[in-house]
């Protein structure tokens, strides 16, 4: 099905089950531990072997040797990979560094071989037996002192140029009455999700069949055939289960491929779970950015200049984190500029985390934006509200298919009491706390990408759907189920979701917040199919059709829907191929940040006492689970402005807090109040369903909220993240 004209009047329109608060058929399944992650397909591969990946010891250099004698002969030791004994490997389209060292080491912890025996406890204590040479080489670890060797980067996530311009930046700037002119820091971030990166393999004679953690069925298969040198139809990728992603999850990874191969050099299934300490540098995180932002206004505050660049690093041929995007689209100003650079940077491979490039962007340019209002001495939602578009500012000939910001603030405004706000910092005191109000607008791209999807009907009346679709605890299965039950007018208990494996239609994959409305889009376009199989057997007219409460109805002809599937099970395979409206207009969400805070005037400890989020994001097609996504997201924006940093140390190559009791996230006691509001919103250009996605435009802004609350209330600004107490400790106001 290819969506290129607006989207009219639909079965989903009825929203009998889509745009229900419905729990997730997927959540009895995980609170009663019957949903299998994983490492944990015993009733696929019983008895599998276990394999303990070794990371390199340096961040660059290479090996030159490895001693496996004493782990092969240590008890219970079946096979051990190195990049030798491992034959000849590509890398995959989605790697930057190569899964497996060696000769070449190309960073800390990347893996230089894996131990396979009958045990964990004896895979583990062989692998402290292999001995490694290295011959070790200078590398480049520290981003500040390599920014003025950083050059244009070839490409940029999401496509698009590095650099952008419009008008004349430099004499706007020039010109303006009001100037500001800041630098800003964002440090490495970790994913940290629950679940580690986990792989079981098992190859029956030249088929191989994975069972893992992966966002991206499609890509992990494809690379994973890549990488090894196989016809991608001879390996299958299951992972119906996914313990969290937020992005380390996109791509192969070292555990995938390692338990392939130390499956195949075993003769026997092999199971592989990266140790957390590994997995923080031999897999993937989210670059350290320096950020300039410059805004010249005039004395009544509209912007006529704005200026935004990012330098951040990675290893050579990686991406850079393009923290400009959203500033291409937020807020008018007839002259500006943007810059993406990338220096070479030998440190673990950089990737995709959680709204990549707009989260670290937005924590720069939304403490900017407060910062001009301050100048202007403007109320910084006043401010926002002024400088709002309806068009991109770059292309003012296109339009926006939807944008509420300016209502997503005044809704908040109102919602979160901004009124009662103080002019001046500094000046709200509850006994030894200082008490402060930020906020901070949101926005996140609406990106689209082709999905499938097989329906079937059996004679029962069940519906069953099949996709490669993952659900990493975003809530897949259910509004799959929810698209399909509408669609096929059955309630919810006749609907099955099968999700996560390659042999099913390729679906969108989770990640870039374009999962739920592409799939679901899918699943829209095979139904539409499997609707005209249904109106043909029962010899009814497709386009007269209605289809509600498991019957079919044409006037007054009212057939069972199961009628159509007795004696045959109907099936029925379309998908979803975007035109070009997504470049014919500006298509993105949009949303407003409210936090307050407290600041001890004694310690400078913050803690945070209420957050609202409010959300333009097209049709939210479960408030329930959407709701889930957001105030998972604004909790991880907590961890980016007060907690979160991968500490790098620039003599070795690595990052020191490797686990999750020195990289600090939020817990349950970090968390206050969260409130949530999603403004009626559809968006016919969009998709058939109408809806955009909300997963990651909740983190967008918050961690400049909090950033914006902290200097309201003590009138110290920070600009280098995260905002630890001793950033505030010596510059608080005297306590009164």
């Amino acid at each position: 099905m290819k969506f290129d004209t607006p989207a009219g009047t639909n079965p989903i329109d009825r929203l009998k089950v889509v745009g229900q608060p419905l729990d997730r058929i997927d959540g009895p399944l995980k609170t009663s531990g019957r949903a299998r992650y994983a490492y944990e397909r015993h009733d696929a591969v019983p008895h599998a072997a276990h394999g303990v990946v070794l990371g390199a010891a340096i961040a660059k250099g290479r090996i030159a040797a490895i001693d496996t004698a004493a782990a092969q002969a240590a008890p219970g030791v079946l096979a051990i990979v190195t990049a030798r004994s491992a034959g000849s490997l590509t890398k995959g389209n989605f790697n930057t560094a190569r899964l497996l060292a060696g000769p070449a080491v190309e960073h800390y912890h990347q893996a230089v071989a894996l131990v396979v025996a009958e045990t964990l406890e004896q895979a583990r204590a062989a692998a402290q037996l292999v001995r490694v040479d290295y011959v070790r080489e200078a590398g480049a670890y520290d981003l500040a002192a390599l920014r003025g060797s950083a050059s244009v980067p070839q490409r940029i996530p999401g496509g698009g140029s590095p650099d952008s311009a419009v008008g004349d930046f430099p004499r706007a700037f020039a010109a303006a009455p009001v100037q500001f002119d800041g630098s800003y820091t964002t440090p490495d971030q970790s994913h940290a999700m629950m679940e580690p990166h986990a792989s079981m393999a098992a190859w029956e004679g030249e088929r191989l069949t994975l069972w893992t953690s992966t966002q991206m069925v499609d890509w992990a298969t494809g690379d994973l055939a890549r990488t090894l040198g196989v016809p991608k139809q001879n390996v299958r990728v299951v992972s119906p289960y996914v313990g969290g992603g937020f992005g380390a999850k996109l791509f192969l990874r070292a555990d995938a491929l390692l338990a392939a191969l130390g499956a195949r050099a075993a003769g026997r299934p092999v199971k592989v779970a990266l140790q957390r300490p590994l997995s923080i540098n031999n897999t993937t995180h989210r670059a350290a950015t320096i950020q300039r932002v410059r805004i010249g206004a005039g004395r009544d505050g509209r912007i006529t200049a704005i200026a935004h660049e990012s330098w951040s690093g990675d290893l050579p041929g990686g991406r850079p984190e393009a923290g400009v995007m959203q500033t291409r689209l937020l807020y008018a100003g007839a002259h500006r500029m943007t810059a993406v650079r990338q220096a070479v940077l030998d440190l673990p491979e950089a990737s995709a985390m959680r709204a990549p490039g707009e989260a670290p962007g937005m924590m720069a340019l939304e403490i900017a934006m407060d910062e001009m209002a301050q100048q202007l001495g403007m109320d910084p939602v006043a401010f926002r509200i002024l400088n709002d578009t309806q068009v991109d500012p770059e292309k003012p000939e296109r339009r926006f298919s939807q944008r509420q910001l300016v209502e997503c603030f005044r809704v908040g405004a109102e919602r979160f009491g901004w009124s009662q706000r103080h002019t001046t910092p500094g000046t709200r005191r509850e006994g030894r706390w200082l008490i402060g109000m930020g906020t901070a607008a949101a926005l996140r791209g609406n990106a689209l990408s082709k999905s499938a999807a097989r329906v079937r009907l059996d004679a029962r009346g069940t519906v069953t759907v099949e996709t490669d679709m993952t659900d990493i605890g975003t809530g897949s299965y259910t509004v799959i189920a929810q698209t399909a039950a509408e669609m096929m007018g059955v309630p919810m208990a006749s609907v099955v979701v099968r999700l996560a494996d390659s042999q099913y239609p390729v679906s969108a994959g989770s990640g870039g917040q374009w999962g739920a409305n592409c799939a679901t889009s899918g699943v829209y376009a095979a139904c539409l199919k499997l609707r005209e199989q249904v109106a043909g057997r029962l010899g009814l007219a497709v386009d007269q059709a209605s289809f509600e409460d498991g019957m079919v109805r044409v006037g007054t002809r009212s057939l069972p829907l199961a009628q159509a599937a007795t004696t045959q099970e109907l099936v029925a395979e379309d998908g979803i191929e975007f035109g070009d409206l997504d470049k014919r207009f500006a298509q993105a969400t949009f949303g407003a940040h409210f936090v307050e805070v407290g600041v001890d005037a004694h310690t400078g400890e913050v803690r945070v006492r209420r957050m609202l989020a409010v959300c333009a994001a097209g049709r939210i097609l479960n408030p329930k689970s959407a709701r889930s996504q957001v105030i998972g997201s604004m909790t991880m924006g907590v961890g980016a402005a007060l907690m979160e940093e991968l500490a790098v140390d620039t003599h070795h190559g690595l990052f020191v807090n490797h686990d999750l009791a020195g990289y600090e996230v939020p817990v349950h006691a970090d968390i206050p109040h969260q409130d949530v509001v999603f403004l009626d919103e559809v968006d016919l250009l969009s998709s058939p369903m109408k809806a955009k996605g909300v997963g990651e435009l909740g983190l967008c802004g918050v961690a400049a909220a909090i950033a914006n609350a902290i200097h309201h209330a003590t009138g110290v600004r920070v600009r280098d993240y995260p905002i630890t107490l001793d950033k505030l400790i010596d510059r608080l106001p005297l306590p009164g």
